[in-house]
């Protein structure tokens, strides 16, 4: 049985602009027996916007507990996905490997013959390019273990921006690609397309490197297992 004194504490507190909570807080009275006591207080302007503000924050405190912790089980989901999807691959065979070789060229080499006087030359190297470590590296695996390709035949250039640090390149794609110094080739410096588009050119750090082989047996050979994609 609740007194008096306390009835009217809760209609005083109410007057004031104290939520319902926050009277349970004070008074640790049911918040179920605060509705029947209060349901009829009439409340100033100043009270109702204290109440109204109160609500309008926890709100908006419940929604950003509720954001955050619907990102981190995204990110949760996704690292899960992630390493679940890794596992599938295990060790490439060399088979699967020459074939990923291949798709790698088919999509990023140079394969545009090159024709002189509307002749076309009988020299035809082979070149990719790309600013991905990982793709580079790839393609190389691709170049000496499934085609033998010999290590003095493989040539690096790199293609830099301004800005960049030029020994700091190219000791990077060194330690990438494994090619020694004398098997450098040019190094290029121009200005990036995302510098002429107003962005920062450190979207690519390190540039760009190209993987050459002078051989036009071995470009005819790769374009062979192009080919042979197309048709299986």
């Amino acid at each position: 049985m609740h007194s008096l004194k306390e009835i009217e504490q809760a209609k005083e507190l109410r007057k004031n602009g104290k939520s319902y909570n926050e009277i349970v807080s004070i008074l640790h009275i049911p918040k179920s027996t605060l509705y029947t006591w209060l349901e009829n207080i009439e409340l100033s302007t100043q009270a109702q916007n204290r109440i109204d503000s109160r609500v309008h924050d926890g709100s908006k405190k419940g929604l950003i507990k509720r954001n955050i912790n619907q990102t981190k089980l995204a990110i949760e989901r996704s690292q899960e996905t992630f390493r679940k999807s890794k596992t599938t691959i295990g060790e490439l065979t060399t088979r699967e490997l020459l074939l990923i070789g291949t798709a790698l060229y088919w999509g990023e080499g140079y394969k545009k013959q090159i024709i002189v006087r509307n002749k076309n030359r009988t020299y035809h190297p082979v070149s990719l390019s790309n600013s991905d470590p990982e793709l580079i590296k790839m393609f190389l695996l691709f170049l000496r273990k499934c085609l033998n390709v010999d290590e003095s035949k493989i040539r690096l250039s790199i293609h830099m921006y301004d800005g960049m640090d030029e020994n700091k390149i190219i000791k990077y794609w060194q330690e990438i690609t494994r090619i020694p110094k004398e098997n450098m080739g040019k190094v290029y410096r121009g200005v990036s397309i995302s510098s002429k588009r107003t962005k920062k050119y450190n979207h690519l750090p390190y540039g760009t490197a190209q993987i050459r082989v002078s051989s036009t047996e071995l470009f005819y050979k790769i374009m062979g297992l192009i080919k042979g994609i197309q048709e299986a």
